[in-house]
């Protein structure tokens, strides 16, 4: 005896999720874990405030969308499950992604597991997994199976595989806007033409799947089945209209991170413009400079000639390698050096 589905009811009608419960908090705790761990190892540069906004905004909306009245109603509103779909497939993955919860436990972990964290990344599975092809055909096929199958209706009447499809929209909603809107050190770097462009191939898959649905009949898949309350509209016209929030909710979301990733793209082209390419090349030939300077005086031998790029393989975070510590522990060490011969000068 639920009462008519709403904003209220959205808010008020709460169900528990253990395994859901458990995940946000384990993931919260760890997250708050590595940025604490930065912000200690690194004073100077701690973790920015906005990319933990990001992340416990995207656990929030997973809360909402299996925990709060939008998960109760799932099993009895067709068009409330498309909108907890759009949640869990279009809204918390750009979130995790902008969290960068990888690049994270990179700055806050030490060997071996920084060394594990690194040789996961460039594995032949992470880089099939991150693949913007894979991501890009999982997506569709999630989108089309889920929705337009008789799989439809087996997830509505097995409890069990419905959890399972919350799990598989979060995961392939991921892996597939991450090569697209994240900066984690993964094999993957599209220019952003094709981002854009893989964006827009997109779209039309939530379009076809929604109107699909809004021009479904009572025999068509995923049609809701069992006792309804008087309040509820019929089984068809809920089916259409969940077609209505797969078909304008999808294009919306998927026409807004578009617009972010050409601002991605124009906030780029200015900070290259304006000459920031050179200075970062130029920081980071300074940088290799000193590492190999400090390896050479801590092991005794003569001076290294320094590579002043990393290996193409090397990834990058933010405009800076995986080791930077490395970089930061020489420079550390280069200045100890000035201070013990005050008689050189400060440097140029």
């Amino acid at each position: 005896m639920l009462p008519p589905f709403g904003l209220p009811a959205a808010l008020t009608q709460w169900q528990f999720a253990p395994i859901v419960t458990a995940f946000v908090v384990v993931s919260v705790g760890l997250y708050v874990w590595g940025v604490i761990r930065v912000a200690r190892r690194h004073p100077a540069r701690p973790w920015p405030a906005w990319r933990t906004a990001a992340f416990l905004g995207g656990m929030l909306v997973l809360v909402l969308a299996t925990q709060s009245g939008i998960g109760k109603y799932d099993d009895l509103l067709f068009y409330d499950h498309m909108l907890q779909h759009l949640m869990l497939l279009m809204v918390a993955p750009p979130l995790l992604i902008a969290a960068q919860p990888i690049t994270l436990l990179l700055h806050a972990s030490r060997n071996p597991l920084h060394t594990w964290v690194k040789r996961a990344l460039r594995s032949p599975v992470a880089s099939f997994l991150t693949w913007p092809v894979f991501g890009a055909v999982a997506y569709a096929l999630a989108v089309l199976a889920a929705h337009l199958t008789s799989l439809a209706t087996y997830f509505e009447r097995n409890q069990t595989a419905h959890d399972a499809e919350h799990a598989m929209f979060l995961i392939i909603g991921y892996l597939f806007f991450l090569p697209l809107l994240g900066r984690e050190p993964i094999k993957w770097r599209l220019s952003y033409p094709v981002r854009f462009v893989v964006l827009v191939l997109l779209m039309p898959v939530d379009t076809f799947t929604g109107l699909a649905l809004g021009y479904g009949s009572a025999t068509s898949p995923g049609v809701p089945t069992g006792p309804r309350p008087a309040w509820a509209p019929s089984p068809v016209s809920d089916l259409h209209l969940g077609g209505a929030v797969m078909w304008i909710g999808g294009d919306g979301i998927m026409f807004v991170l578009m617009m972010l990733v050409f601002l991605m793209w124009s906030r780029d082209e200015r900070g290259a413009v304006s000459g920031h390419g050179f200075f970062e090349r130029a920081r980071q030939a300074n940088l290799a400079t000193l590492v190999a300077s400090h390896q050479s005086a801590a092991s005794g031998a003569g001076p290294v000639t320094a590579r002043p790029e990393a290996p193409a393989d090397q990834p990058v975070i933010d405009g800076r390698g995986i080791d930077d510590d490395e970089h930061l522990a020489a420079y550390n060490a280069y200045l100890a050096r000035l201070n013990q011969h005050p008689s050189r000068g400060a440097p140029s």
